[in-house]
Parts: C-alpha cells; structure tokens; sequence
C-alpha cells in the first residue's frame, strides 16, 4: 500500500505490542521517531532513533545517544500518539508508518484510531503490526493483494454507499454500520486484478493481510 504524498516516509513506533523487528524493514525510512517508552525496545534491537518525543518520565537521559534529539511533549491533555502526529508534521513529514499502535491495552488502541481519523486530511498514517498493515480509506482507493489473502473493511463507525471490486465477496452500494454489517474477513479473487473500494459517505478502516 502506497502513501498519498509524493514525500519521504518516516517510521513512528508506540509503546504497545513490540513489533518483529528486522532492521531491513526500517531503513528505507527517512527518520525514526519513537515515544519514550518505545525507545528502548528500538535501542535493544540495534535500530537507531533520531527523535524520541515525550515527557521522559519513563526514561533516562543518560542511556540516549548524544546525536539522538530530544523533542519534550508535556502537554497531559493529548495522548503520546498525538503529540508525536503534531512534532512530525510540524516537522515537515506527511508520510508516517506506525508500528506499537496495537497490543497491550485496547483502550489505547481504540484511541490511536480516534487520533488518526483526526489528522486524516493532512497525514497520510499507515499502521503496521505483525499481520496487517490498516488504515483510514479515501473515498476512492485502490492496491493490490495476494490471491485468498484477506482484507477486511471496518466502519469507523458507518459507511454508506459502498463498492468493492476485486473482492471474493463483492459489495454493491452497500450500507456497514458498528452493531449491524461489517465487512471483515473478506478476500482478494485473484492477485492480477487490482482492487478497488469507493464509497460516498462516513469513515472506513481497511486491514490488509500481510
């Protein structure tokens, strides 16, 4: 799945579930920046961070490298998530792949996702765990997929006016709603065929097999 933006990528990394780490996946990314509590996860693994956003309550100065930068984020009415989305598009990057969004404790999962539907329209935000990589759709989007591998279209929390083509089971000006239809553990027909998901109305997290 690609970015919207014509920009470099920037890897962000949570304190939540720890991902696989292989370093090769990182090191096309033009930056690192991890919360406090991710840091030291990254540094026992060998991957270097050049920010580390947060209050640093949970963390030592002294075990940080010295050309790591320290970006100091103390405002308690925003999540570690948001302040990082706010530093790095200040910063001057729209590209961001998150990984530690999921795992651990779901309230703060379900949180990430509220903050990332928020800074949607100017964040292109792909999250990344061990078997999927998910995001916020577009009205109008577009990727391709390995054949049976599935992908799972989730209201955030309705969509109206759904298309899916591509799929095994096909959508037609389709209605998905929380507490009614969702449209999980759908699968790619065939991995030539590029698949296509429109809809006119509401939010809709697409998950995408790895």
């Amino acid at each position: 799945m690609n970015h919207r933006f014509k920009t470099p990528e920037v890897g962000l990394f949570l304190n939540g579930e720890i991902p696989p780490i292989l370093e090769n996946k990182f090191s096309f990314y033009e930056k690192i920046f991890a919360v406090d509590g991710a840091f030291y996860y990254l540094n026992v693994f060998g991957i270097s961070v050049d920010y580390v956003i947060g209050d640093f309550d949970s963390i030592l100065k002294k075990d940080i490298p010295l050309e790591t930068h320290l970006l100091k984020a103390y405002n308690q009415k925003y999540t570690d998530f948001d302040k990082a989305l706010n530093i790095i598009y200040k910063q001057g990057f729209f590209n961001i792949n998150v990984w530690g969004a999921s795992g651990m404790e779901q309230d703060h999962f379900l949180g990430n996702l509220s903050t990332a539907l928020k800074y949607k329209s100017k964040l292109s935000i792909i999250f990344h765990d061990k078997y999927h990589y998910y995001f916020f759709s577009d009205k109008k989007t577009s990727f391709y997929q390995k054949k049976n591998k599935k992908v799972s279209l989730f209201p955030f929390p309705k969509v109206e006016g759904l298309y899916t083509y591509g799929l095994k089971y096909s959508i037609k000006k389709g209605l998905l709603k929380i507490g009614k239809n969702i449209g999980i553990r759908n699968e790619a027909y065939n991995c030539s065929r590029k698949i296509e998901i429109n809809y006119e109305k509401g939010e809709l997290l697409i998950f995408i097999e790895k």
